[in-house]
């Protein structure tokens, strides 16, 4: 039973084979209604359950990473330091939350701050997650911590308009826009990671998009 260690379908069907499981003389022996028949049919059933097991987690082996800016802050106390988000913000940190709930979340992160916290919190309140804080002058370790940690699902990483691209960046993946201006909240870089490949997909979400968005 090494494939079952080894967590590899090739194997499943390898030894299946080998012991003479899954070959025509073995099908063409399904016949009659005596003990040996009932057990290589059991024997049968198990090794199309084991293999059909194995390709679905080689199916969802790919791990997906949103990266987005805060949502709108408020600004009524310009003296603030770390304001929280505005009623604008809240709405799309609700937005954000809508937009994610149909994908497996294994983890949400967010930068210190209240705006990025509050952006977060919907999102992993609705996957029974906590929201992870990390330092977003350290990039590398947060993208190395998540590819160590999340071989599969989905992770959420708020960050701020001067880190979102740097974090693309980390991935090894080439900024897809120069800067995020200040007024750009709904950016959503989606990150997508099979083994050794890497992709990118740039998109918008909210219902307050930002007057001359791209659709």
């Amino acid at each position: 039973m090494l494939w079952l260690l080894k967590g590899d379908s090739n194997f499943a069907v390898t030894n299946c084979q080998s012991f003479g499981l899954l070959g025509p003389e073995f099908l063409s022996s399904f016949t009659g209604t005596n003990s040996n028949f009932m057990r290589k049919r059991r024997i049968y059933i198990f090794c199309l359950l084991v293999m059909a097991a194995f390709m679905t987690v080689n199916t969802h082996a790919q791990t997906t990473v949103w990266i987005v800016r805060h949502a709108e802050k408020d600004l009524k106390n310009p003296s603030d330091p770390d304001p929280g988000l505005s009623l604008d913000g809240q709405d799309r940190a609700k937005d954000l939350a809508s937009l994610l709930r149909p994908n497996r979340l294994l983890a949400v992160y967010a930068t210190p701050f209240k705006r990025s916290v509050q952006t977060a919190q919907p999102t992993a309140y609705g996957h029974g997650l906590i929201v992870q804080t990390y330092d977003p002058n350290d990039p590398a370790d947060l993208v190395s911590s998540v590819l160590r940690k999340y071989k599969s699902g989905g992770v959420v990483i708020v960050g701020h308009s001067n880190t979102i691209l740097e974090l693309v960046e980390a991935f090894g993946i080439k900024r897809p826009i120069p800067e995020v201006s200040e007024d750009h909240y709904d950016y959503v870089f989606k990150v997508t990671i099979n083994g050794d490949s890497m992709g990118l997909l740039t998109s918008q979400y909210g219902k307050l998009r930002r007057a001359g968005a791209p659709k």
